[in-house]
C-alpha cells in the first residue's frame, strides 16, 4: 500500500511558475516509478509526466515538454513537478500517481488526493 499527499498548488498568473510536491509513504519509494496526471473541469484525467524509479528516465506529454520538469528525491520519498511558463490551459487538479504502468489513468495503482492549480490570464 502507498499513501500519497500532494502540496504546492495555488493561483498564479500566466507566465508564472509553481512547484508541486508529493510525499509518499508505505512501500519503499525507490521501488517504483512515479507520475503526474491532471484533470481539468469537465474533462478526463490525463497524463502529464512520469519518472522511473531511479530518476534516470523521464517522460512528458507534448504540451508540457520544455515547460515542466519532473524529478524525485528518493532519500526524502518525495516527487516534484516544476511548472514554468504556465498557461491558462494548465488549470486543473493535479494528481500524484505511484507505479503507473502506462500513460492511461486506468493503469495507475495509487493516487494522491490532488492539488488545484489555477492559472489566470
Amino acid at each position: 500500500q502507498v499513501q500519497l499527499v500532494e502540496s504546492g498548488g495555488g493561483l498564479v498568473q500566466a507566465g508564472g511558475s509553481l512547484r508541486l510536491s508529493c510525499a509518499a509513504s508505505g512501500r519503499t519509494f525507490s521501488d517504483y516509478g512515479m507520475g503526474w496526471f491532471r484533470q481539468a473541469p469537465g474533462k478526463e484525467r490525463k497524463f502529464v509526466a512520469a519518472i522511473s524509479w531511479s530518476g534516470g528516465d523521464t517522460y512528458y506529454e507534448d504540451s508540457v515538454e520544455g515547460r515542466f520538469t519532473i524529478s524525485r528525491d528518493n532519500d526524502k520519498n518525495t516527487l516534484y513537478l516544476q511548472m514554468n511558463s504556465l498557461k491558462p490551459e494548465d488549470t486543473a487538479v493535479y494528481y500524484c500517481a505511484a507505479d503507473p504502468r502506462s500513460r492511461e489513468p486506468g493503469s495507475v495503482r495509487y493516487w494522491g488526493q490532488g492539488t488545484q492549480v489555477t492559472v489566470s490570464s
